[in-house]
């Protein structure tokens, strides 16, 4: 199946993959769709080792990067990817987060593993660090997320053969992003995993494509079935744009505990929270996003000063969540959308392409069928 973007991007089938592992992006490249590395948590020379490692897996097929360009966002001390303290945050922070871990039983670390200091990089000048490695490879396709990419960025990145994608939540949204000149517009509903809006994917997608028509858009949010992607045509979107399908792959970078609920969760164990980044995202319901909930719970900080504050301590979940009925496994969590209560075995991301593939020619051909009565 093609459709313009396709041709454009030198892709075999219209599908979109955000990851954070290298492995996903290769792997969905290879079978005929476009892999696309989410980069803001890495650093430069972490970016440089795996673009170069996707470049050597793909041998010249199409490929790109996502970053986050937020319109707001705090400083910390120092932008180099984490080296402002926990313990310079306020101390209501502090001890609201020390206090639901030792609730919880949440083990320390073993002394040979250092808590780790990560941020998320998503200050104009960490961006800029991370498009120069980005564009000394042959990236196809550059994304913007939680603001309009600027001119100096389209335009090197057309300078490179490379499309600028955007994501947006709103028919608003869209028009600015296509008055900024972006070519292509990723229409991502409230059903998606990670940082999203309130409108539902299957209003916001034919209301985008009536405001950006001729520019192409991608269909995104709880979209994991070649049944949805049939759809998703169907309201007027040239491909689909998928993240949380990749979770439950054996290449994801997801942590085998906190896979394990996936599979076991229904659409409703999913909630928009903002205890991770300080900014709404949707994510699986747990006792932590619980305990952010609560009344006496401090309001979580602004991006990324909230990741930073979080991180020693969503390392010590996670290293405890493998233990059965632990406190550490009832707090872990992790980005993922809606889609999850479609998710129910782990495939191999080749293997997630192929089933979209025979699902969508299924529906095609149904309909095909309607139409021949």
């Amino acid at each position: 199946m093609l459709t313009d973007i396709c041709d454009r991007l030198g892709m075999d089938v219209p599908i979109f993959a955000f990851s954070h592992c290298r492995d996903v992006v290769a792997a969905v490249t290879n079978a005929g769709g476009i892999g696309v590395l989410g980069m803001t948590t890495l650093s430069p020379a972490e970016l440089e080792i795996d673009l170069t490692w996707i470049d050597n897996e793909t041998k010249g097929k199409p490929y790109g990067v996502d970053l986050l360009l937020p319109m707001t966002f705090a400083r910390p001390l120092s932008d180099n990817g984490g080296a402002t303290a926990a313990g310079s945050f306020p101390v209501e922070h502090q001890t609201f987060v020390a206090q639901v871990l030792q609730r919880y039983q949440v083990p320390e670390l073993p002394e040979h593993i250092p808590a780790e200091s990560f941020s998320i990089r998503v200050s104009p000048e960490s961006a800029a660090s991370l498009l120069d490695v980005a564009f000394a490879h042959p990236i196809r396709l550059v994304a913007s997320a939680l603001g309009p990419p600027t001119a100096e960025l389209i335009e090197r990145a057309h300078s490179h053969n490379a499309v600028v994608a955007a994501l947006v939540g709103t028919a608003e949204h869209a028009r600015r992003q296509k008055a900024a000149g972006v070519d292509v517009i990723v229409a991502q509903g409230t059903e998606a995993g990670g940082h999203t809006g309130t409108v539902s994917t299957m209003v916001l997608v034919p209301e985008v494509v009536r405001e950006v028509a001729p520019t192409p858009v991608l269909a995104a949010g709880g979209i994991v079935t070649g049944r949805q992607m049939a759809a998703a045509i169907a309201l007027g979107a040239d491909g689909v744009w998928c993240g949380s399908v990749w979770l439950t792959t054996p290449e994801a970078e997801t942590d085998p505990a906190v896979q394990k609920k996936m599979l076991a969760a229904s659409a409703s164990d999913t909630v928009r929270s903002r205890s991770l980044t300080g900014k709404p995202a949707r994510m699986l319901r747990s006792a932590w996003t619980e305990e952010w909930d609560e009344p006496t719970a401090p309001e979580p900080l602004p991006m990324p000063l909230q990741t930073i504050l979080v991180a020693a301590a969503q390392q010590r979940i996670n290293r405890g969540a493998s233990r059965e009925g632990s406190g550490a496994q009832q707090l872990a969590t992790y980005f993922v959308g809606q889609g999850v209560g479609l998710l129910d075995r782990v495939r191999p991301a080749r293997q997630v392409v192929a089933d979209m593939i025979e699902e969508y020619l299924s529906v095609a051909g149904r309909f095909a069928a309607q139409l021949e009565e």
